[in-house]
């Protein structure tokens, strides 16, 4: 935590050195996108998607999970989509998922998350749990994969979601983030595959 205080206490000198950038952001947000993935403090969005300040809107999620629409039930989740759809007028939501996914991990190979209760809820509300052929396989490509591909279809169950993609006014995204390689697949619809950015 040291470190952490003090390069926040530096980076104001930082800031300084780009204050009319900064300046810009201090009077409003116009993101391009809104990037939805897991809390995961090894998958950071800015810096695989190489991002400044205000060009993405972000969701973290444990295992980059979205619940699912329920007009009766609100959630900081569905806030955030609705908030970047409506307000933000973003043109692009990308569900981001990553290898060796602790949250998919504990999914695919059913583990006892009963130390752990809230955990364990949340991540019962992603079923289906992700399809998988190897459980024992530390990346769980497939089984990730599989569950992007879940949210996606998650998301467009949303209304403001549903209705802008309609009008050609939003597109979604899957992609796949391996941490030990630092590539970045993506969903191609025609070949239903994630193949390479």
């Amino acid at each position: 935590m040291h470190m952490l205080m003090k390069n926040a206490r530096a980076f104001r000198h930082r800031a300084a050195a780009r204050a009319e950038e900064f300046g810009r952001l201090a009077d409003g947000q116009s993101p391009q996108a809104l990037f939805i993935t897991c809390s995961d403090s090894r998958v950071i969005p800015s810096l695989i998607t190489g991002a400044r300040p205000g060009e993405l809107f972000e969701l973290r999620t444990a295992g980059s999970i979205i619940p699912e629409h329920d007009p009766g039930r609100h959630s900081s989740e569905a806030a955030t989509i609705e908030y970047a759809v409506e307000v933000l007028g973003v043109a692009d939501i990308v569900v981001c998922g990553h290898s060796h996914c602790g949250a998919v991990g504990a999914m695919v190979r059913r583990e006892d998350l009963s130390a752990v209760p809230a955990v364990r809820g949340w991540l019962e509300s992603a079923s289906p749990p992700p399809l998988f052929t190897d459980p024992s396989c530390p990346a769980i490509a497939e089984a990730v994969q599989h569950h992007v591909l879940c949210q996606l279809q998650r998301l467009r169950d949303y209304p403001c979601v549903a209705r802008r993609a309609a009008q050609g006014r939003l597109s979604l995204h899957g992609w796949f983030y391996e941490i030990h390689t630092g590539s970045v697949l993506v969903h191609r619809a025609h070949d239903d595959a994630f193949l390479p950015l």
